[in-house]
């Protein structure tokens, strides 16, 4: 069984960093993609990031490119978000998410992801 954690999350001020974690049990961490997405209040879940299964290739949505950071450590079986220059907009619950076929390419539909976390809020103040 899979199962992720995040961690992380806060209530910041604009212009601030964070960093969010997620830690996956189960077997065969680095044979995955891994995915952060984020939902606000009365809006759909949003893609924000994805890496490969090597850490190899990343990708991002547009509203986060240059401010965000996405990477892994396979030995730790751990996903991080690195999130710099805060903006109110990105004030939302963050999950992360693995991708449900193995030795994908960081993969942006939530429909590709077969396991998510229970989500950490990111809350930022103008």
């Amino acid at each position: 069984q899979v199962q992720l954690v995040e961690s992380g999350g806060g209530l910041v001020q604009a212009g601030d960093s964070l960093r969010l974690s997620c830690a996956a049990s189960g077997r065969s961490f680095g044979r995955y993609s891994m995915g952060w997405f984020r939902q606000a209040p009365g809006k759909e879940r949003d893609f924000v990031a994805a890496i490969s299964f090597t850490g190899d290739y990343t990708s991002y949505a547009d509203s986060v490119k240059g401010r965000f950071t996405i990477s892994r450590d396979n030995a730790k079986n751990t996903v991080y978000l690195q999130m710099n220059s805060l903006k109110p907009e990105d004030t939302a619950l963050y999950y992360c998410a693995r991708q449900g076929q193995p030795l994908g390419n960081a993969p942006s539909a939530p429909r590709e992801y077969a396991y998510w976390g229970q989500g950490t809020q990111v809350t930022v103040s103008s």
